[in-house]
């Protein structure tokens, strides 16, 4: 199994690029850049690929809004160049707060946008002909009718690096898991519960693959959770439950917190509302000390070696392909230490 983890876009993104470097070094294989309404994404990817030789460089996420499908293609297709073959193109919906209350653009038709600009994307790296593309959300060229009426189809100038840059979606919702399943490369669950995970989307990921274009390879499932590997490490469990809280409790609208739904459907329904409203309310501390334990323990690669190969062991079992880790640690140097811990380990099994 490949480990990838998270850039944290929290420290400064050389402070963090140096940390990469050294976890490339230690055995780590891919890298998600998120970017959520902080500095964008695209640039640090450039830099990282600048900075790094082997690791894959994946945006964690791209929203579907506030690019064009055609730039989003652009996108990928310069990163994968300036890598050499080593960007994922992470795509995703976001939510309504942050797409209507940052970018300003309406929160519409989630599904049908990431179908088409997945097509789109293809299309304009396969690079067989001019662009000429006319979806239910996408038309390409624009209809004389919707603009000035001089748009001609077009095709990429640039003969991209790879003509099947993999593409991987970050979603959570039955259908779209399905669609996931059915059209991507790689998922990108959040808050993946190896003993929940069949109940919640088992049959949304059977009803995807029977659906699949059996050109496309096995779809890639990217999950895992915090990494620590020692004796008497337990307490580093707890370092989760900041990011917890703020997902589960004050990610989205109370009524439209996509995460939250997730954390109920695990059976923590009286937990995860109590989260929300302590979160909501400012009590974040409070919101944090409601994440029942056990939930972190069954999302927690921190513990001693035989506790870790137990827990890989029920991911594989669950379909993971992937461990998307984040490892704990007060300085970089620890953090790094666990990566290479981890990537020794997992060459034991």
């Amino acid at each position: 199994m490949k480990i990838s983890t998270s850039m944290n876009y929290g420290q400064s993104y050389i402070g963090a690029t140096k940390e990469i470097v050294e976890m490339e070094k230690a055995g780590l294989d891919c890298v998600w850049l998120a970017e959520a309404y902080s500095f964008d994404a695209v640039s640090a990817m450039g830099y990282v690929a600048a900075k790094t030789e082997r690791v894959t460089i994946a945006s964690g996420i791209l929203n579907i809004y506030s690019r064009t499908p055609t730039l989003l293609a652009m996108t990928a297709a310069g990163i994968d160049a300036l890598s050499e073959g080593r960007c994922m193109l992470g795509l995703g919906a976001s939510g309504p707060q942050v797409i209507e209350g940052f970018h300003g653009v309406p929160y519409d038709a989630p599904m049908t946008r990431i179908r088409e600009i997945v097509d789109i994307c293809r299309e304009v790296w396969r690079r067989d002909a001019k662009l000429d593309y006319q979806g239910k959300k996408y038309q390409i060229p624009l209809p004389a009718d919707q603009g000035s009426g001089l748009g001609i189809p077009l095709k990429i100038i640039n003969h991209p690096y790879r003509s099947d840059i993999p593409i991987a979606l970050a979603t959570l919702g039955e259908k779209s898991v399905e669609m996931t399943a059915e059209i991507a490369d790689a998922w990108l669950p959040a808050f993946f519960m190896a003993e929940g995970a069949e109940a919640v989307w088992g049959d949304a990921l059977r009803r995807g693959n029977a659906k699949r274009d059996p050109s496309l390879p096995p779809l890639e499932v990217y999950a895992g959770g915090s990494v620590a590997i020692g004796e008497g490490l337990e307490s580093y469990r707890d370092m989760s439950r900041p990011g917890i809280a703020l997902y589960v409790g004050g990610m989205g609208a109370k009524e439209k917190n996509f995460y939250n739904q997730i954390f109920r459907k695990y059976g923590y329904e009286e937990e995860a509302e109590l989260i929300q409203n302590l979160y909501l309310s400012g009590r974040k501390s409070e919101a944090e000390a409601a994440i029942p334990q056990s939930y972190l323990d069954s999302t927690s690669l921190i513990g001693s070696e035989g506790f870790v190969k137990e827990r890989l062991q029920v991911y594989k079992e669950a379909g993971v392909t992937n461990l998307n880790v984040s490892f704990q640690g007060t300085t970089s140097e620890e953090r790094v230490r666990n990566c290479d811990a981890f990537k020794n380990l997992i060459e034991k099994i």
